[in-house]
């Protein structure tokens, strides 16, 4: 099976998720004040060298989502975040169908301590990281109790989740909420079918739903079919009457333009950090 195929399989299943709402914020900001928002998060990035720097190239604030420790990450994330693009980390976990995770993929069978680990290294391993986001996990982001140490672990940065939504039944948005950390719920996947009739069609659907909450979030992969389509649509977005943002924007849109961090300084995690972690144990 392809990698391509395996996303597409842990989509499938997935349906929309409900509206997001962070516990650390009491009230959101009177939509009506914003145009339609969208944001879009291009996951598996650092795999793909053309494809990867296209995404870069697009004249647009997207948030990319790199996988740790691979061919084009690091070089790719400095371009991305020089470009003015939003970093964020894929973190690979265990999926239904056992498809294999590559490197840093979190699984249910490792120790407590093992994943925090694996964890950790892959947040180490993004430069300039503002955000996770679940790389498949189908089966993970089910387990209450692993969700509960990977969250507990993201507690220790200031660093915001977005649920993938690669099952219906995903327990990370509540836990992550449960750990007041800044989260928000992906509304549609672009390319689960890779063509661009069905990339315009999710696209559309994309805006229907900005339209009517105000804000919505998309995300695909550096396909080259979803690349091109972005090319094409993205820079004539605003003659639509709809704006585009980074997840970090497009969250201080729905949160009255608070900060996500209330406890801790908003702090990139860039290369001079990568050396530090967060000063907690593992039980």
């Amino acid at each position: 099976m392809t990698h391509a195929a395996a996303k597409a399989e842990e989509a499938a299943d997935a349906t929309p998720p409900q509206a997001a709402v962070t516990p650390a914020i009491m009230h959101s900001a009177p939509l009506e004040d914003h145009p339609p928002t969208i944001a879009i998060i291009i996951d598996d990035m650092g795999n793909y060298q053309n494809m990867g720097e296209r995404a870069i190239r697009i004249p647009a604030p997207l948030t990319l989502s790199f996988l740790p420790f691979r061919p084009h990450t690091i070089s790719q994330a400095r371009l991305a975040y020089a470009a003015g693009k939003e970093i964020m980390l894929h973190i690979p976990m265990e999926n239904v169908k056992r498809i294999p995770l590559g490197a840093s993929g979190l699984t249910s069978d490792m120790s407590k301590q093992d994943m925090v680990v694996t964890f950790r290294q892959a947040i180490k391993a993004i430069p300039y990281v503002s955000g996770v986001n679940n790389h498949m996990g189908s089966a993970l982001t089910q387990n209450r109790a692993a969700m509960n140490l990977v969250m507990g672990e993201l507690q220790g940065y200031p660093l915001y989740f977005v649920d993938s939504r690669t099952t219906a039944s995903s327990v990370a948005h509540s836990v992550a909420v449960s750990h007041s950390i800044p989260t928000l719920d992906r509304d549609v996947f672009l390319d689960h079918v890779i063509s661009t009739k069905a990339i315009d069609f999710q696209f559309k659907r994309l805006l229907d739903i900005a339209r009517k909450k105000g804000t919505a979030i998309a995300i695909g992969h550096p396909h080259k079919e979803t690349i091109e389509y972005l090319e094409k649509v993205l820079p004539s977005l605003g003659e639509q009457g709809v704006a585009i943002a980074t997840i970090k924007g497009l969250w201080a849109i729905r949160n009255n333009a608070q900060d996500m961090f209330q406890t801790t300084p908003p702090t990139i995690l860039a290369e001079r950090h990568h050396d530090s972690e967060p000063k907690k144990s593992v039980n």
